[in-house]
């Protein structure tokens, strides 16, 4: 068995933690919240008047078109190949008896539609509705207007986004907790590293005794508690890092 060969054998028991943000989707035309441009969706609005419960309770007309328009563009856009890629290596980890654990702050549905599956999505779901009345969390693929009745409850006034908004508790929180335990290689993708506490996981997976790798446009916030970097666009640096793992890059 050659060097390659052992490395890869070992690559496909380990349990990979992915952590995917904005710009893991951004090539797909879904705007990142952040970046050292300046020119992220938080540079052109408010997130105190669109993305809190409180914005929400004084004006959910306008809270509500905001996210209509978001989801609109998810809805257009289509998975591109860093999505593709991280599918792909699940599927790979899954059949040679190792886990892919991915864990994304983006709302939108493009690493499913890639061919994730098991996605934990730590900020919510844009194509899910929430009421307010039975907290039930029904699919929504068409804009939701505060006179629309829950699916579940028949409620009419109780329905909004199925998202995290500033000052709400992120999901999955025991479940992506007990990964991080498990887990020997933490790989964050397309993040700002300036997000709470998803920027904090990378420091849990270190103390766990995970090795860690960055993978992003730019630097993060959080860039010196990596171990390993790779830098340019997602639809790039993912797949051949997917193939250095799985040892199906070009030979050389």
């Amino acid at each position: 068995m050659t060097v390659s060969t052992l490395r890869v054998a070992k690559t496909m028991s380990r349990h990979i933690f992915v952590l995917t943000g904005a710009g893991v989707s951004a090539e797909s035309g879904l705007g990142t919240f952040r970046d050292k441009a300046g020119e992220g969706i938080w540079s052109r609005f408010d997130p105190m008047t669109l993305a809190t419960p409180q914005a929400f309770a004084r004006d959910p007309e306008t809270v509500l078109a905001f996210y209509d328009a978001r989801r609109r563009n998810c809805l257009a856009a289509a998975p591109n190949p860093a999505h593709v890629a991280l599918a792909r290596l699940g599927r790979a980890l899954a059949e040679k008896g190792g886990r892919l654990t991915l864990v994304t702050q983006n709302i939108d549905d493009l690493h499913e539609r890639a061919g994730s599956t098991e996605v934990l999505h730590m900020h919510g779901e844009l194509l899910r509705a929430r009421c307010g009345h039975c907290e039930a969390t029904p699919a929504w693929t068409r804009d939701l207007t505060a006179g629309d009745a829950c699916p579940e409850c028949a409620r009419v006034g109780g329905l909004r986004p199925d998202v995290v908004w500033f000052g709400e508790f992120p999901y999955h929180r025991d479940e992506i907790g007990r990964a991080l335990a498990s887990a020997d290689l933490f790989v964050a993708i397309g993040t700002s590293g300036a997000v709470y506490p998803a920027a904090a996981l990378v420091a849990e997976a270190r103390a766990f005794g995970a090795s860690t790798c960055e993978i992003n446009l730019e630097a993060a916030d959080n860039a010196s508690l990596f171990d390993e970097a790779r830098y340019g666009l997602a639809s790039k640096i993912v797949p051949a890092w997917v193939d250095a793992m799985l040892g199906t890059g070009p030979k050389g």
